[in-house]
């Protein structure tokens, strides 16, 4: 029987196989936005085990196990590694037409080089198999083994970056940047813990917090550290965009009620969360970086499980807001100083697909192709079906070859292949429109863009330096 990952999965046609093979899996790859933590990264960290490396931090997993009925114990709790090994093994049978069921024979075969079906039976086999092979992937090793040319991780402006020092200092291929991200600097409503960030902010800024201008300049000064260190990307992940017309003595007046311990309204944070966008949108522009915004999901949905386990822990879920209004003034009110930075744009509600697809088009102003871009699927949406969804709703309302292509969105070192399925659904859905008659059936035309959309239009678009290899 053909194991399940064989050449051509999910290769449906000639033409999908030959863009596939010829033109999208060698590509190197720029993560342009995950979680990855830089700690791991500097200290070429050693997994102990499959199971860490397997099931650590990555909430896709707990959420199937939660729904297989098994025990948080089991999932972020205190049972031994092979219990929660063994409980992920049973639970994969179950995840048939989960993107999960893919990813995790995806992870064994380019890992492993383990090709057995996930399922109790076989569990022996890949505990000691892995646990084996874990000597030759160190992080680092990871890098180079499946050709990353950059990642970009996910810091806030109060984190130290000396740990993005070490790494450059490193000599290591991969080139690791940090993404500016804000989040906290909006996060007004536990004034408390808004205090004490904004005193870590103060120790590693080197400015006294006492006012909004004291706020402001610090955060600057965070995000012109970012930029001398090889940063170019910011990263906002919201509900929904803040586009409420503000002035700086309205987001002042809020500032010091906060500081204060003073009530306010939601309409005095949506202003002060407006004003603040739009200054580290200004900053964006003035150090031609890329904005990224994920919009789009209803966080923290369970209270008891974010009392027990904090967030980021599998409670999420997509949000249905109404997206368009502030997303266009907010789009508008940098625009119309010509202040709009790079801009991708991420939707986790697929109803809003085409309302994402032709907001990129009102903001376009040919200073760079692609300025303005609708991202590939996220989170909920990085799976087969979702990221056909996209491609299409970017093909009909905008041009799908200036696309930026994939990035992991992960806190798993294990999540490089899902490069290698985003790569396998493009190739299949642009050779079927070869096999129709919908698209030439001229490879090296349609190759190009394959390759583009792979690599190439990230590396000219984001601006990184890269080692000379993938430069």
């Amino acid at each position: 029987m053909k194991p399940l990952i064989h050449d051509d999965f999910m290769l449906q046609s000639d033409a999908a196989k030959e863009l596939y093979h010829g033109h999208a899996k060698d590509q190197p790859i720029i993560d342009y936005h995950c979680h990855l933590p830089p700690q791991q990264i500097a200290d070429d960290y050693q997994f102990s085990d499959i199971a860490e490396m397997w099931l650590g931090g990555d909430h896709y997993k707990w959420r199937a196990l939660r729904s297989n009925g098994v025990s948080e114990r089991l999932c972020t709790g205190d049972a031994s590694p092979r219990e929660k090994f063994d409980a992920w093994v049973a639970t994969v049978p179950y995840t048939l037409r989960n993107p999960l069921y893919h990813w995790s024979h995806l992870e064994l075969a380019r890992y492993f080089d383990l090709d057995c079906t996930i399922e109790p039976a076989n569990a022996d086999r890949i505990w000691e198999h892995c646990n084996q092979r874990l000597p030759e992937l160190g992080v680092q090793k990871i890098l180079e083994k499946f050709q990353i040319a950059a990642v970009c991780t996910t810091d806030d402006p109060a984190d130290p970056l000396d740990i993005h020092e070490k790494i450059k200092a490193s000599g290591i291929k991969t080139k690791v940047y940090p993404t500016f991200r804000p989040d906290k600097a909006l996060a007004i409503d536990d004034a408390a813990a808004f205090r004490a960030w904004c005193e870590k902010l103060e120790s590693v800024s080197g400015v006294s917090i006492h006012s909004f201008e004291d706020l402001l300049a610090a955060l600057e000064k965070r995000h012109e550290d970012f930029h001398a260190i090889g940063g170019r990307l910011s990263d906002h992940g919201l509900q929904s965009a803040w586009g409420s017309p503000t002035t700086f003595e309205e987001a002042k007046q809020v500032f010091d009620a906060v500081w204060n311990g003073k009530e306010f309204t939601p309409e005095d944070k949506a202003k002060y969360c407006s004003y603040l966008m739009l200054e580290f949108g200004r900053w964006d522009a003035k150090r031609n970086w890329t904005k990224q915004m994920h919009l789009g999901a209803l966080r923290n949905n369970s209270s008891r499980m974010l009392r027990n386990l904090g967030p980021d822990t599998g409670f999420d879920s997509i949000a249905d807001d109404n997206q368009a209004s502030a997303l266009s003034a907010y789009l508008d009110a940098l625009d119309s100083t010509n202040e709009l930075p790079k801009t991708v744009l991420y939707n986790l509600n697929p109803a809003d697909n085409y309302v994402f697809a032709t907001m990129i088009g009102n903001f376009q102003d040919g200073s760079v192709a692609g300025k303005m871009q609708f991202g590939s699927g996220w989170w909920f949406l990085d799976q087969d079906e979702a990221m056909r969804w996209q491609m299409n709703a970017l093909s009909q309302l905008g041009l799908l070859r200036r696309f930026v292509g994939m990035l992991t969105d992960s806190r798993s070192f294990l999540s490089f292949p899902r490069h290698e399925y985003f790569r396998r659904v493009l190739c299949d859905l642009l050779g079927s429109d070869i096999e129709r008659g919908l698209l030439p059936a001229d490879m090296p035309l349609n190759g190009a863009m394959v390759e583009e959309i792979c690599f190439k239009n990230a590396r000219e678009f984001f601006g990184l330096e890269l080692d000379p290899k993938y430069s």
